[in-house]
């Protein structure tokens, strides 16, 4: 690879040619070229193999048939045998069904005529059990009603006995909390007298000890001192008041994020309801039905067209379906606040189809089906004028429009829609609602969905559902899609703006969070520097007041008058202490002997109360018993009556038809063969005639059929299949070595095509990083665009002194020395993608400039120095910049003769 063939490179203006140089120069053209020929010779192959598998497979057929034709032939004979058995077969399997016949009706004839006793017996025991039963049930009620009296009276005065052994207890656990907290105060002041008595000892011994102090000393001391700690305090307060203000700036910080969250999470929520609301608008308009019940309306409409035979009369509905708006759009929300409960539901005309509507229900998993029931025969509902509300006003039932005199007369009856109102606005229904007493007013709808009415003197307004947008009545969707398309982008914006501001917040945030740990450090040292000087200030005051005061005998005179008085409300609290333990006591010792007395109570009436119980469900269980046994009678009566007496005479007529049929059928067996025959046989091995006779007439038609199909022997047959059958398993067994082979071998093609695309790729990457590596040294920039599909390259350079920052696309515009650089650039880029021991460049740099030369020229060594492999290079220029090194030998020619 030359200078001049890459200078050819970047100066020609096509890019197909560019690519041709650069997959030759990375060896992507050779592999490329074996793995197509490779994929040829594979194709071929398979080709081939294919071909001699098809080749076989007329002999496979012709073997099917042989196979076929020796199996038919060998039925043959078999069939003709079982023909002839099958003939004596059939002519006594008649005589053995009528006897079986015979058998089975005498074995019932027997059985019904032992019923009778049976029977009889039964409802005998049956009446005597009723008897029985009635008799102690009288008994069992008079014992009930005695014992009933007796309990009454135990009961009430238990439940007033626990009524009061529940007082006395939480009068006991009152007291007892009193008590715990008396003595809790009693202890607490305990505690501060000990602590009193312990400071008048302290004040003593501290007076010995200062008085061998100089006061001058302590003075001086205490100036120095004060000094300090007001420096201290005033450099903590004002960090204190820096960490508050800080502190409230985070906390609000904080507030705000949270508040912000909250409305993302709000916003988010408010745009899922209105995709889902737009998603159902779709589907209202792609099938009007699935407004009133979604998909499970139309699940639920197949079933019931799948059990329409059971109906008496089909269901109608969903009721909606069957309803339009009369003037336009302009009600719509009103009549879906009105009657919208009623829009999803469906009709019935009888108790016994709403049942079999809610399996439909439960089969098209519609769950809280609502069904109304109403007779269908009823003819349309004539509303005479002075039962209607005297306004002006629209009703529901007068924007509605209906063909089916059913749903009509269900809005009427069911909905009161003839005396639901309309208005246009909230005023408006006001005026109508509760200004004026219009008869036969039932509730008034304003058209945004306001719900009005009055019960006696009570008025009551019901704002709009927020979730219900617009009626499902309406005749086109398209507005309200576009409107929620509308708000949904508004919310979504909305909520991008929250993120946006949250994101904000956040960061400003952190910055407090920086500046407050850096505030927090410096008062916490500051506020140990202070607290240090405050113990040394006070500590020397301590001295200085000792060595001041005289004595201290007014401290100790005041303690000991605190001490004494803290001793004489000890013992005031002690006494009260004492009267709340005996109150206590008190209580404890009568909550105990109303237990007592309750336990007794219990126990006293637990026998009769629990053989008050075991007699009542006794009672039960006898009458229960009753009811069951008098079903029993009635059921065995209707037994003897129904099935046996009348079953008997059926079955002796019966079994008398079938000894005469017995008869004939055995006189036309002994014709054809003696019975003795069909025994050495088997017999009919439980065969019917029926049967016997249907395999009789398949055996003679293909006995006919095969006996005229063939004429070969069958021994020639077999031998020609085995000798196909050899023929044919060894050229499987061949055909399927080649092409376990072959698919090795496509699998092996397809492991090297990956990774010959997975190795072009990262060339083209790393041909375009290199180039542009190496541009950069003269502070240019450059890209090498490599397309595979399309089989072009092209080189962009970007030079740094263009003002335009265009990108030159063709290296022709370049300069001379320019065009030189990147040239070497690139020819620098495939030797680091090219493995070979001897590299020789010449003239690389005959137009370059002296500053691109020296560039190129430390480029070109740093580059041969690094790879380790051996270069040479030629040049008529001057390379004394160059240092000689031990990898580095310079050779200069003596300039030529003239």
């Amino acid at each position: 690879m030359s200078q001049d063939k890459s200078r050819e490179f970047l100066h020609s203006g096509n890019a197909k040619d560019k690519f041709k140089f650069f997959f030759k120069a990375t060896l992507l053209q050779q592999v490329n070229d074996l793995l197509q020929n490779i994929y040829e010779h594979l194709k071929a192959a398979n080709a081939l193999v294919h071909e001699l598998e098809e080749s076989i497979k007329p002999m496979q057929k012709e073997l099917d048939e042989l196979q076929g034709k020796i199996k038919n032939m060998e039925h043959v004979e078999e069939i003709s045998q079982k023909v002839q058995q099958l003939k004596k077969k059939l002519a006594w399997s008649w005589v053995y069904d009528v006897d079986k016949q015979l058998a089975e009706q005498n074995a019932k004839i027997g059985i019904l005529k032992d019923r009778i006793p049976a029977c009889q017996a039964k409802i005998d025991l049956q009446l005597n059990v009723v008897e029985e039963l009635r008799e102690h049930i009288s008994k069992k009620k008079a014992q009930i009603a005695s014992m009933m009296e007796k309990t009454s009276e135990v009961r009430r005065m238990k439940d007033e006995l626990q009524q009061t052994l529940s007082l006395a207890t939480k009068e006991k656990l009152e007291l007892e909390e009193e008590y715990g907290r008396k003595t809790n105060h009693v202890q607490k002041m305990m505690k501060h007298a000990r602590f009193l008595e312990q400071q008048v000892q302290d004040i003593h011994e501290q007076h010995v000890k200062n008085t061998q102090a100089e006061e001058s000393e302590i003075e001086e001391k205490l100036k120095a001192l004060q000094y300090e700690f007001d420096a201290a305090n005033l450099s903590f307060t004002r960090l204190k008041e820096e960490e508050s203000a800080l502190s409230e700036s985070m906390n609000k910080g904080l507030s705000e994020i949270a508040c912000i969250g909250n409305e993302i999470e709000e916003l988010e929520r408010k745009h899922r309801e209105i995709a889902f609301s737009i998603r159902e608008l779709h589907q209202h308009q792609t099938n009007k039905v699935t407004a009133f019940g979604g998909d499970r309306v139309i699940n639920l409409l197949r079933a019931i067209e799948r059990h329409q035979q059971r109906f008496k009369k089909p269901p109608v509905g969903p009721i909606g379906a069957h309803l339009t708006l009369v003037n336009g759009d302009t009600w719509a929300r009103a009549v879906e606040h009105a009657i919208g409960r009623l829009l999803n539901a469906f009709i019935v005309t009888n108790h016994k189809d709403a049942l079999l509507l809610r399996g439909c229900a439960r089969e098209a998993n519609y769950s809280h089906l609502q069904i109304v029931i109403y007779d269908f025969s009823r003819p349309r509902l004539n509303i005479p004028p002075h039962m209607l509300p005297q306004t002006s006003h629209p009703t529901t039932l007068s924007v509605l429009h209906t063909e089916n005199h059913i749903v009509f007369n269900v809005l009427v009856d069911m909905g009161d829609a003839e005396r639901q109102v309309l208005v246009r606005d909230y005023d408006m229904g006001k005026a109508v609602a509760f200004g004026q007493r219009i008869l036969n007013l039932k509730e008034v709808y304003t058209s945004d969905g306001y719900k009005m009415f009055s019960r006696g003197s009570v008025q009551t307004t019901l704002p709009p559902n927020k979730k219900q947008r617009s009626g499902r009545l309406c005749s086109s969707f398209d507005n309200q899609i576009k409107d929620l398309q509308r708000d949904e982008s508004n919310v979504h914006e909305e909520a991008q703006q929250r993120r946006r501001r949250k994101r904000d917040a956040e960061e400003s945030l952190q910055d407090l969070q920086e500046t407050l740990r850096s505030i927090k450090k410096r008062r916490l040292d500051a506020e140990r520097d202070l607290m240090s000087k405050k113990l040394a200030l006070r500590d020397v005051k301590n001295s200085y007041v000792a060595e001041t005061s005289s004595s201290p005998a007014s401290n100790v005179d005041e303690l000991h008058q605190e001490i004494s008085k803290a001793h004489e409300e000890i013992q005031e609290r002690e006494i009260l202490l004492e009267k709340l333990r005996v109150r206590m006591n008190g209580a404890e010792a009568k909550a105990n002997e109303l237990k007592v007395s309750f336990e007794n109570l219990c126990e006293s009436a637990k026998g009769e109360i629990d053989a008050f119980d075991k007699s009542e469900n006794e009672l039960i269980k006898l009458e229960q018993a009753l009811l069951d046994e008098e079903s029993k009678k009635s059921h065995y009566e209707g037994i003897m009556n129904n099935r046996v007496l009348s079953l008997i005479k059926e079955a002796e007529a019966h079994y008398q038809e079938l000894e005469n049929n017995r008869l004939e059928s055995c006189r036309k067996a002994s014709i054809i063969c003696p019975e003795s025959e069909i025994e050495a046989l088997g017999g009919c091995d439980g065969s019917t005639p029926e049967q016997l006779s249907a395999q009789l007439t398949r055996l003679n038609q293909r006995l006919l059929h095969e006996s005229r199909r063939y004429s070969e022997s069958i021994d020639d047959l077999r031998m020609l299949c085995e000798k196909k059958e050899r023929k044919v398993l060894r050229k499987q067994q061949t055909y399927k070595g080649y092409q376990e082979k072959l698919n090795a071998c496509e699998k092996a093609l397809n492991l090297r095509w990956s990774k010959f695309q997975r190795n072009a790729t990262l060339l083209k990457r790393q041909l375009t990083w290199q180039f542009n590596g190496h541009l950069r040294k003269k502070g240019i920039s450059g890209q090498i665009k490599v397309s595979y599909e399309d089989k072009t390259l092209s080189v962009e350079v970007k030079m740094p002194q263009d003002a335009s920052s265009s990108t030159v696309h063709d290296t022709r515009g370049l300069s001379g020395g320019e065009r030189s650089f990147s040239t070497l650039c690139f020819a620098l880029a495939l030797h680091e993608m090219t493995e070979a021991p001897f590299r020789a460049m010449d003239e690389f740099d005959v137009f370059m400039d002296a500053v691109s030369r020296k560039i190129s020229l430390d480029t070109l060594v740093d580059f041969a120095l690094a790879q380790g492999s051996q270069w040479i290079f030629i040049t008529p220029h001057d390379i004394g910049m160059v240092k000689q090194g031990e990898r580095l030998k310079k050779q200069q020619m003596a300039a030529p003769r003239s």
